[in-house]
């Protein structure tokens, strides 16, 4: 078929009026040629690509995600735990802590730094001074409040000092938020990175962290254009091309028609019908082979290199799945673990932060009444002084990401249970009663971990037990004696001769 089609994608401007202003703003970033490997960003440019760009939201967020995707394991010993855990638990989800840890986090990979402070509303509905300190045991007579700010928010608080000799050198102490001073203890600030020496960054209007934007810009603008080449070739996959015999020199007005005719019928053509055409015709598609092996490669390049800028592991931006799950500790779940590990650790001063601030608000006088009510131990104990034994002993953990498959953890649990088995058979011929009773202890206790193996826990009286032990110890004791001393002879009989 003679002729052509030219609908190429138009320049840069051209592209600046798809999708209203916000793509424009998008296509005008990212299609811009001055865009060069090493090309700083800026917080508009942070922005930007967060809220538009189809891996924006999955480089910040998606670590963040993965990493609270599974609850910390809280364990408060000495204390009633059940009850004291539950109110713990309960205080947290009421002041949704959850949201605005991931908050400042994500706040801190887009723009290289995030802050979370909180206020305080007294019951005359008025607020507190943000710039005085809140004495925590009056924590629980406020109304708490807490917010997330971005560095366009506390810009010209978070510079960061860049004298070596200074003791806040490149550290971060008290916030302003939009002019309005924090006081230290009412705020958390988290950078992405640490900060370098004299190496002022765009994103955090400051001598801060890094945006994980600003090593993959580059890469980010390249993924655009496998965008646009997807969408070509998916525009381009239903386009026909018919070899048709041309007409002569002379074309009269019949060939005309007959050609527009023979077009017409192979557009509306469809299945299980039959369009003729001459032997030295032919109808085919449009041939993209190659497309598929080079454009392949470099896509799944590209996304290696955003990864290797962000840094995070690649599997997590291509979409491949793991090859066996993190049930099987395969290589790239290992990856993703010890990655995930990172990032729970980088939040750590975060959940710190939060956690005491629940305690305060949770194990209130109020709380601590109903504890004395129910435990009797707790009445000669004033308030005070329990909370501090409770907040000392607090422990949250994460559980592991590499989740072994419940028919591997009870062969586990099997080869456990077998050495205490072995341990007990070795030491308890040779202890003495109060050993024995504390080894038996010891191994019931390790039992009662054994969950998959006994779902009913093992409860025994242990000062009976004891008592038992030293009576069976003094029986056979008198049996051995007995065995070991002579028999006494035996007087003779009398009347006889």
């Amino acid at each position: 078929m003679s002729g052509s089609i030219d609908n190429s994608a138009g320049t840069t401007n051209a592209w600046a009026g798809v999708g209203g202003s916000y793509g424009s703003e998008l296509t005008r970033i990212l299609l811009c040629e001055s865009i060069q490997p090493g090309s700083d960003v800026s917080y508009q440019t942070c922005k930007t690509l967060y809220a538009f760009h189809p891996l924006g939201a999955k480089i910040a967020d998606d670590p963040i995600i993965l990493a609270q995707s599974q609850r910390r394991e809280i364990s408060i010993p000495n204390s009633p735990e059940s009850r004291v855990k539950e109110a713990f638990e309960a205080q947290w989800q009421e002041m949704d802590l959850d949201s605005y840890i991931f908050g400042i986090a994500s706040t801190s990979r887009i723009y290289g730094i995030g802050s979370l402070f909180y206020g305080a509303v007294g019951k005359d509905g008025k607020a507190l001074p943000t710039n005085e300190p809140i004495d925590p045991w009056d924590l629980h007579k406020y109304q708490i409040y807490f917010s997330v700010a971005d560095p366009l928010n506390t810009a010209g608080s978070l510079v960061l000092n860049q004298d070596p000799n200074s003791p806040d050198f490149q550290k971060t102490h008290s916030i302003a938020v939009a002019g309005q001073p924090y006081h230290s203890s009412r705020a958390v600030v988290l950078m992405n990175e640490r900060p370098l020496y004299i190496e002022w960054s765009n994103p955090a209007f400051g001598f801060t962290g890094r945006s994980v934007y600003q090593r993959s810009l580059y890469p980010l603008k390249s993924f655009i254009r496998c965008m646009k080449t997807d969408e070509m070739v998916a525009r381009k996959s239903g386009l026909l091309i018919a070899k048709i015999k041309q007409p002569g020199s002379i074309i009269n007005n019949l060939m005309q028609i007959a050609t527009g005719v023979k077009r017409a019928l192979l557009k509306e053509a469809q299945t299980d019908e039959v369009l003729s055409i001459d032997p030295d015709e032919a109808i085919e598609t449009l041939n993209m082979q190659n497309i598929d092996g080079a454009y392949g490669q470099a896509r799944k390049n590209i996304l290696e290199n955003i990864a290797a800028a962000t840094p995070m592991p690649a599997i997590m931006l291509n979409g491949e799945t793991f090859a066996e799950g993190f049930g099987e500790g395969t290589e790239d779940a290992k990856k993703v673990a010890h990655f995930i590990n990172r990032i729970r650790m980088w939040m750590q001063r975060v959940y710190a932060f939060c956690d005491v601030i629940c305690m305060y608000k949770a194990w209130t006088p109020e709380f601590y009444e109903t504890i004395q009510a129910e435990f009797p131990d707790y009445r000669k104990i004033d308030y005070k002084t329990a909370f501090m034994q409770w907040k000392n002993s607090f422990k949250a953990e994460w559980p592991s990401l590499l989740i072994e498959p419940e028919s591997e953890l009870a062969k586990a649990e099997d080869v456990k249970l077998k050495a205490i088995i072995a341990m007990l058979e070795i030491l308890l011929p040779q202890l003495d009663p109060e050993n024995m009773a504390l080894t038996i202890q010891w191994a019931a206790e390790n039992f009662n971990d054994l969950k998959l193996l006994f779902t009913s826990p093992l409860i025994l009286d242990y000062d009976s037990l004891s008592q038992f032990m030293e009576e069976r110890k003094k029986q056979q004791d008198e049996a051995a004696q007995a065995t070991i001393a002579p028999p006494e002879a035996a007087p003779p009989e009398s009347g006889r001769t």
